[in-house]
């Protein structure tokens, strides 16, 4: 499994990997699929193995606020809660290692590791709002592109086991009409932004949103 040493599941040993695999399954969601409704009874939870998923929230006027993503090993739904109170939508092709809810939080009461693992991401992902607010809320255009560049990149580099030193390739999971939206940014400033870091050498644009940064270290700075 690629997301192994960072799932849910990273601290269970066989006896406990046997038990979730009991109510283990996968499924998978072309991009631009919803995953789950806000409001809507959530009979699993799960883990991203494949792909990235965005998390929103819709307002009663209609507009929309794309409030988090979803990247391979994050962990979708939470116990002892039957529903969500964000639409989760596929923006590439996403692949979810499922277990059924009800047993899975039967589970969590007698297998301490999964537990404390999902304790562990949970604060994590405190972290990484805290981060997002500071991206959100006090950084230029240019910082908050960059920013959302290297969040992708540590993850990506996290779930390969590869170092964040030097020339790094990412496939980056969201249109630039996405990007905008999750940054409060218009379109043309994101455009305009990610030229200027072209022309400037901290990025390389290749195919299918393909970026290369030749050095990590001008893209963090």
């Amino acid at each position: 499994c690629p997301i192994r040493h960072r799932a849910v599941c990273a601290r269970c040993d066989e006896g406990e990997l046997a038990r979730l695999e009991e109510i283990k399954y996968y499924r998978s969601f072309a991009a631009g699929q919803p995953i789950a409704w806000a409001g809507d009874e959530m009979g699993f939870v799960a883990s991203v193995v494949k792909g990235v998923a965005t998390i929103s929230q819709t307002m009663a006027d209609g507009r929309k606020q794309m409030v988090g993503l979803l990247l391979p090993s994050d962990f979708l739904g939470r116990p002892g809660r039957a529903s969500t109170p964000y639409d989760v939508t596929a923006v590439s092709e996403v692949t979810l290692c499922c277990f059924r809810r009800k047993p899975f939080e039967a589970l969590l009461a007698t297998t301490p590791a999964v537990a404390e693992r999902l304790l562990d991401m949970s604060l994590d992902e405190l972290d990484a709002a805290r981060e997002w607010m500071l991206v959100l809320g006090r950084k230029t255009a240019r910082e908050k592109i960059a920013s959302l560049l290297t969040i992708v990149a540590r993850r990506e580099a996290t779930v390969g086991l590869s170092a964040m030193t030097g020339r790094i390739s990412i496939d980056l999971p969201l249109t630039r009409e996405a990007m905008a939206d999750y940054l409060g940014l218009t379109l043309e400033t994101v455009s305009r932004q990610i030229s200027a870091l072209k022309a400037e050498g901290v990025l390389e644009l290749g195919p299918q949103r393909r970026i290369t940064v030749p050095d990590i270290r001008r893209l963090m700075a």
